[in-house]
């Protein structure tokens, strides 16, 4: 089972924060699970939600506004290049894509690095929308997807054949050991989000769970050498 930092590492430092990166970074995590959206003049910021919080309350919308704007409400606001760079190919990137997100400034920066020497196994692109994984998959063919759902396990197999992956990140509240045992058995890669136990994530290995995306990556790698910088 392999232990995947949940933005970053959510539960020790900010979200989607270069803060939370090095974090997960430090930690040995295997892989880096990140949230990103697309600015005004084309940016590719990492954060959940389609807006910027503001101090008064406001709510400044990621499309309606360049970068240097929203890092003025948000000075912490990191790019998808920095994470890069950041991270250089010491661990695998899981980016997920929003699905009202323009995917081609994504696109395009991917490419940079994949032409730059990048492995396309450097990145993984999630997303829970089916049209914006095909989108994803017409233009980046070479780089492997996920397919993320919070509900349906039906449902995500369904668009996994679809899409042409066998990597589903599924909500742990509708997983049950029996069907990671039936799934695992069928080829399928589950990922289980947010799974912060220990003792439960253990139990689903054992029918054959591939990977624990988790705020907390400090309780699952213990005993792992950190990154040097």
């Amino acid at each position: 089972m392999i232990i995947i930092g949940h933005r970053g590492a959510k539960g020790l430092a900010p979200e989607n924060t270069l803060a939370a990166v090095k974090t997960a970074l430090n930690l040995g995590v295997d892989e880096i699970e990140i949230d990103v959206r697309v600015t005004k003049d084309s940016v590719v910021i990492l954060n959940h939600d389609p807006f910027i919080p503001g101090h008064l309350g406001q709510e400044f919308w990621i499309t309606h506004h360049t970068y240097s704007e929203l890092k003025e409400h948000k000075p912490d606001l990191a790019t998808l290049d920095e994470v890069i760079k950041l991270v250089r190919r010491k661990k695998t990137l899981l980016v997920e894509v929003k699905p009202d997100v323009n995917i081609e400034p994504i696109v395009k920066l991917v490419r940079q690095y994949l032409n730059k020497g990048w492995k396309s196994s450097d990145f993984l692109l999630g997303s829970f929308s089916k049209e914006t994984l095909l989108d994803l998959n017409s233009s980046l063919p070479q780089v492997q997807k996920v397919v993320n759902e919070r509900w349906s396990g039906i449902r995500a197999v369904r668009r996994a054949r679809a899409i042409g992956t066998k990597r589903l990140s599924m909500n742990q509240q509708v997983l049950w050991s029996g069907y990671i045992r039936m799934m695992s058995r069928r080829g399928f890669q589950i990922y289980a989000y947010p799974l912060n136990d220990p003792g439960r994530a253990r139990k689903w290995a054992d029918k054959g769970l591939f990977g624990t995306i988790t705020d907390f990556p400090d309780r699952f790698t213990k005993g792992r050498h950190k990154i040097s910088e």
